[in-house]
């Protein structure tokens, strides 16, 4: 004959508070609002809850109750592991992070290829609000968030105007950076930028691409690279400007590559992060070129690699970023009307820039 197994219940909230002779609340106080209790008696409740196997009240029954999630959701349009690779990303998600541990809230990182457009992670995802880390301004993504009745802080791109937003001057400052080589000497330059819009383009970038960019930080550091060196006399026209989908060294070499292939004779290489800087050196290095008597690289961003590398960019502070963006979304004041944040930047200059051989020998010898 078969035995019969005894198996035991796990305690439930009622179970505990019958034990202990306390009232449901109590319980429920122990765990969700701790100072409503003596450090005693809320003690001796979880105590007495790991004896009986209590796992704690049920979230999903309390987020329906309270209809809270208690977690911010961070959406961005890249792989997840994009999220722990990029330095920029890094920086921008711990100060999310820090801004989350303030406010006693969770985060959920909400991630969506940028090749595909199933939005089903964001309409599944249980969060309180979306912060939007610079998507393109047609991505189905961000459509998608912006259907649910949460509040949404979007950072760096898109700037949509009825939405908060977090950000930099883009154009200032790339048109600072560009000042800073005109004065240098260079006229004669070359272009390697991120992805320009949702569709794969490792290739040369068109003037139309150029100026209708939904990736509206990369059109703007573009936009101030094109003032800039239009009022240096440069065509920016024939300006080389080339594009890659994939943000990473290897991205930044070939690109790099690309360009000096097509115009050996250029003098400056400038990059719209330091990711691709970084590469843009490697390539330098490969052909034999001295950086920066023979070649000027620049970048953006001010990554730790780039400062130890000596990169002459723009710095933004990617952790003030994050931070900004989680008190603006956390922050429970009415709101009358959208809010933006612009942080500063500062142009860092490193040793990866010097004026071009002709300008110096020039300045040696005289006319």
């Amino acid at each position: 004959m078969a035995r019969s197994m005894h198996v035991r219940r796990p305690a439930t909230l009622a179970s505990l508070a019958a034990e202990l002779g306390v009232s449901r609340t109590t319980v429920s106080n122990a765990y969700n609002r701790p100072d409503q209790l003596s450090p005693e008696l809320r003690r001796r409740v979880l105590e007495t809850a790991r004896r009986l196997g209590y796992p704690g009240p049920d979230p999903v029954a309390r987020s329906l109750r309270t209809r809270k999630a208690g977690a911010v959701g961070l959406l961005l349009t890249e792989n997840l592991s994009y999220a722990f690779r990029d330095p920029a990303a890094i920086g921008f998600l711990e100060g999310l992070a820090l801004a989350c541990e303030d406010a006693g809230t969770g985060l959920l990182l909400v991630p969506a290829n940028p090749e595909r457009e199933d939005v089903a992670a964001v309409h599944r995802a249980g969060v309180d609000g979306f912060v939007v880390y610079s998507v393109p301004d047609d991505d189905p993504h961000l459509a998608a968030v912006l259907e649910r009745p949460v509040p949404t802080v979007v950072c760096d791109q898109p700037d949509l105007g009825n939405v908060d937003r977090v950000g930099i001057d883009d154009q200032a400052a790339m048109n600072a950076l560009a000042k800073h080589l005109i004065s240098l000497g260079h006229r004669r330059i070359g272009v390697v930028c991120m992805r320009l819009a949702r569709d794969r383009n490792d290739g040369y970038v068109t003037p139309e691409r150029r100026r209708s960019a939904h990736f509206h930080v990369q059109r703007a550091r573009l936009a101030g690279l094109a003032e800039a060196f239009t009022e240096a006399g440069v065509d920016w026209a024939g300006v080389p400007v080339v594009e890659r989908f994939d943000h990473t060294i290897a991205s930044g070499a070939s690109a790099a590559a690309q360009v000096l292939d097509r115009d050996p004779r250029i003098t400056a290489l400038i990059c719209t992060s330091d990711i691709l800087a970084l590469g843009a050196l490697g390539e330098a290095r490969k052909r034999g070129l001295n950086v920066p008597h023979d070649l000027t690289v620049t970048g953006f961003d001010g990554i730790r690699e780039a400062e130890q590398a000596g990169l002459t960019t723009v710095r933004q502070p990617v952790l003030e970023k994050g931070r900004a963006a989680g008190k603006l979304l956390l922050d429970s004041a009415e709101r009358t009307r959208p809010r933006s944040v612009t942080l500063a930047t500062e142009l860092v200059v490193g040793t990866t820039a010097a004026a071009p051989r002709g300008v110096v020998e020039e300045r040696w010898f005289g006319p």
